[in-house]
This record gives structure tokens, C-alpha cells and sequence, in this order.
């Protein structure tokens, strides 16, 4: 057994999942990035949280571009 299945057969038996943020949060996640981008002043992040939430009202789909700045912004 090498170093990457054990890691991965011990997060199963101690039901350890990494967080992942999942694209039908990011009307959420789009708010708390925008704080944060604000803060900043980025701009650019600003403006995807921006079309992300504005999708969101609008009952579309966000672009893939724009959730993963908002789903990857803190790591």
C-alpha cells in the first residue's frame, strides 16, 4: 500500500472530507468574497461576485470563469 491510498483509505475510516465549496453555494460564498474583495479593492473579483450574485437573482447560470474565482478566492 503506498502513501496516497492509505491517506485516502484513513480519511474514509475516520470520516475526514476536506471542505469543498460546491457551485450551489456560491450565491453565498459570492457575498462573503465580495466583502473581502472590497476590503482589498480587487476589483476584478468584485465584478465577477458581482455577476454572480446578479445571475443568481436573475435565475441563470453563472459562468464557470466567475465561480471558480469565487470558489478558490481564500485558498
Amino acid at each position: 500500500m503506498n502513501a496516497i491510498s492509505f491517506g485516502a483509505i484513513a480519511r474514509e475510516r475516520l470520516d475526514i472530507v476536506p471542505y469543498r465549496p460546491k457551485a450551489d453555494n456560491s450565491p453565498d460564498a459570492a457575498w462573503v468574497v465580495l466583502e473581502a474583495a472590497n476590503d482589498l479593492g480587487d476589483d476584478a473579483t468584485i465584478d465577477a461576485c458581482r455577476r454572480v450574485i446578479d445571475a443568481n437573482l436573475n435565475g441563470t447560470p453563472a459562468s464557470q470563469s466567475d465561480l471558480h474565482i469565487i470558489l478558490d478566492y481564500f485558498r
